[in-house]
């Protein structure tokens, strides 16, 4: 389970895709609804994407979009982007640093060249599956993607198209309303006061230099 730092959350008897949050806020939000890249057809929610093989018997890479990135694998047959019905026979962290890479194995994919015509696939749930929020203040990561994100005096600052995790907990990542390269946000109580889901906004408290671009490497930076 996800959740701003701050808050308190109830955690969930299953296991819960992107994350549920509880959060304090000015105004309450509505519930619901992995972080994840918004889904084309709105009924579904990925929950991860494969990448590149793993050796040589169908072992694959696998981003998930879970909060729990493990819990990719108890959801049972997944619906993949190519048409298909996968199910994850196995899975374990991948080395290395990131927290959402995965090494799993697909039901039925035994060998090298099953596991290269996986790559780039995503992986999705019906949202109907996932059912509703347990408590009223409790909502999906997934539900950020999409919400315009406004200062206090209320001028729109952009949009937010993702929430990464890197390790160090929830970003907002924000589309600037003026174009230009996305940006990163914590989303802590500290940089986003207000979370209005239901009126499809974020008020947020974002540093000046939000957008700014990367300054100058000094002279001697050999990098």
């Amino acid at each position: 389970m996800a959740r701003r730092p701050g808050s308190s959350s109830r955690g969930p008897a299953r296991p819960e895709p992107l994350g549920r949050q509880t959060v304090t806020s000015a105004r309450k939000p509505d519930a619901p609804k992995a972080a994840a890249p918004a889904s084309l057809d709105p009924d579904l929610v990925l929950l991860g994407e494969f990448g590149r093989p793993h050796g040589l018997h169908g072992e694959v890479r696998l981003k998930s979009y879970t909060g729990q990135p493990l819990a990719i694998a108890g959801y049972g047959p997944l619906r993949a982007s190519d048409g298909r019905t996968l199910e994850l026979a196995d899975a374990r962290p991948a080395p290395g640093s990131s927290p959402d890479l995965l090494i799993v194995r697909v039901k039925g994919v035994d060998d090298r060249s099953g596991a290269e015509a996986l790559n780039r696939v995503t992986l999705a749930i019906p949202r109907e599956r996932l059912g509703t929020a347990e408590d009223e203040d409790e909502f999906f990561l997934a539900d950020l993607i999409g919400l315009t994100v406004e200062d206090g005096n209320g001028t729109l600052i952009g949009t937010v198209v993702a929430v990464p995790n890197y390790g160090g907990g929830d970003l907002l990542e924000i589309r600037p309303a003026a174009g230009g390269p996305t940006a990163l946000l914590p989303f802590t109580k500290a940089f986003v006061p207000i979370l209005d889901i239901a009126g499809g906004r974020i008020v947020a408290d974002p540093p000046d230099d939000l957008f700014a671009p990367p300054g100058p490497k000094p002279a001697d930076d050999p990098g």
